[in-house]
This record gives structure tokens, sequence and C-alpha cells, in this order.
């Protein structure tokens, strides 16, 4: 299993490596440069080109590229934001628990709507509970989730004025979001919870226990769904990993800090030093969440127990 886990960390680096040259590439062929957007449109060339030599970005793209990685690597630095010359550490740290506080309410939200409804879904199959959640899955897939979000704040923010459109401040603000989120993420795990419990409620364990007299609440619950848990454990893992890089769009919406906000702002802004940090920390936590995911995947399936055994 060692041999396992050593595997899969070293599977990360070239992914890592590939993620940073790529975001750098393509950051460097965006038009603009961050002394014209941090001085403004009025200020002399010249002054532009100081600054700009100053913050290091006239420099080569393989020598800024490499030096980028070296000190990464060798001092975990991640250079110092150009905007507001904070280390892109302190930014990350700042921003992240709204972020982490987002992806994971919105994934909690998606697990209690997706699992419930896809397990009713396969035991009273053609039914009508059956016909009406596979209707609303398939109507929260058709509906993107920006429009959700924006038809959400016109209804309970203008109309009813019951919840806050924007902001942090009390828990009534993450309301909005993280039911948007979680909502508009359920209709695959519910699809995915339907068809994973149909294929095990055919099986023939289901069959002799059902024939032995075992109770119906314990054959769904203990040996149909315990033996379909493995790939929805897996898919919510991946899941909360993408919904970390995803937040992106709710936090812009709702006006929410975070680091897809931070990541976005940099962007418009030319701020390399920011976006290749929220990159790096968000890939590296989707890479973590999958070997977690590859973990639980390999305790739990003992093929892969004996191929690593030796």
């Amino acid at each position: 299993m060692l041999r396992f886990v050593i595997r899969r960390l070293l599977m990360v680096i070239p992914i890592m490596l590939g993620v940073v040259f790529l975001v750098f590439f393509i950051m460097s062929l965006t038009p603009g440069d961050p002394g014209r957007l941090i001085l403004g449109i009025s200020a002399s060339q010249a002054d532009v080109d100081k600054l700009n030599e100053e913050l290091g970005y006239d420099r080569p793209f393989f020598a800024k590229f490499l030096e980028y990685i070296v000190n990464l690597v060798t001092r975990f630095d991640m250079g110092r934001s150009y905007q507001t010359r904070r280390t892109v550490s302190g930014e990350i740290v700042a921003n992240f628990p709204y972020t982490f506080r987002l992806a994971l309410l919105s994934t909690a939200v998606y697990v209690l709507i997706g699992v419930p409804l896809g397990v009713m879904s396969a035991v009273k199959q053609y039914s009508v509970g059956d016909n009406i959640a596979r209707v609303v899955s398939i109507s929260l897939a058709a509906f993107p989730s920006f429009w959700l979000a924006m038809m959400g704040i016109l209804v309970f923010s203008l109309w009813l004025g019951l919840l806050p459109s924007n902001g942090v401040d009390t828990w009534k603000h993450y309301i909005l979001p993280v039911c948007i989120s979680g909502i508009s993420s359920s209709a695959s795990l519910l699809r995915l919870t339907r068809t994973i419990m149909l294929e095990s409620v055919r099986q023939d364990y289901v069959r002799t226990a059902r024939a032995k007299g075992v109770p119906e609440n314990i054959v769904i619950w203990k040996h149909v769904f315990q033996n379909a848990m493995l790939p929805i454990i897996m898919t919510v893992g991946i899941d909360f990993g993408i919904m970390m890089g995803g937040t992106v769009l709710m936090e812009t919406i709702f006006s929410m800090p975070g680091l897809g906000a931070l990541a976005l702002t940099a962007i418009r802004q030319k701020d390399m030093p920011v976006v290749m940090g929220c990159t790096i920390f968000l890939s590296g936590i989707f890479c973590i969440m999958v070997l977690l995911v590859d973990l639980v995947s390999a305790f739990a399936d003992p093929r892969v127990k004996a191929k690593y055994a030796k």
C-alpha cells in the first residue's frame, strides 16, 4: 500500500508542473502589462517601463518561469502581488476560509439532496416520486447555475427581501450561494446514485436477503447502499475538489471574498503572482482530494490491496 501512495504522490509532480507552465504561458500571452494597469492611462511610457522593470515583468518568459519555480520549490515563495505588494501566501490565507466554507456547505447540500433522492428513485423505480425526481434532475442539469443564482437574487432578495444578495457578514449571506450551488450540482449525484442503486438492487445477494425475510430497510441501507457507497464517495470527493475551484462564479455573483474572486480580479489586473498562487493552491487541493479518493478506494477494494500487497 505504501507503493500505491508513493506512486500517486509522484504523479502529482508532473501534473502541477504542467498546470503552472500552462497558466504562466497563457498569462504571458494576454494583452496589457501590470505597469500600465497600476499607473493608469495618463502615466508616461517611461514610468510604466520603469515599474515593469521593478516588478520583473519585462524579463524573458523562461527566465521568469524558472525563477518562479526555483523560489517556489526551495523557499515556498509565491512572490508578492503587483497591486497590493502583499505576499501571495498572505492573500491566499486571508481568502481561503471563505472559499472552503462555501465549498464545504455546498457539498453538504449536494449530498443531502442527491443521495436520498437517488436512493428513493431506485427503490421506487417508475413511481410518481421517481418520475418527479428524474424530471427535477434533468431540469437542474439544463439550467445554468449562474441563471439560478440571478433568479434567486431576484426572488429572495429583491422581491421578497428575505435574504441578502452580497457579502459574508452573517450566516444568512451564505444561504443563497450555498443552496444554489448545492442544488444545481445535486442533479448529477442523483442520477449516479439512482443508476448504482438499480445495479445493486438486482444482485443475487439482495434477492437472498429478501427471501430470508430481512426487513426492507435493512436490505436497502445495509446491503444495497453500502455496496453502492464507494463510487458515490469517490464522486463526492472529486466534486468537492472541483467546487473549491468552481466557487469563482458564486463569489462573483454574490460579491463574496474568496480565492475564486481573488483569482478573477488578479486576471483582470494581470497580477501574475496572485494568479499563479491561486492556481497552484487550488490545483494542489484538487490533487490531494483525488489522492484521498484513490486511498479510500484502495482500502475498500481488495483487488488494489492484492496488487500492492507484495
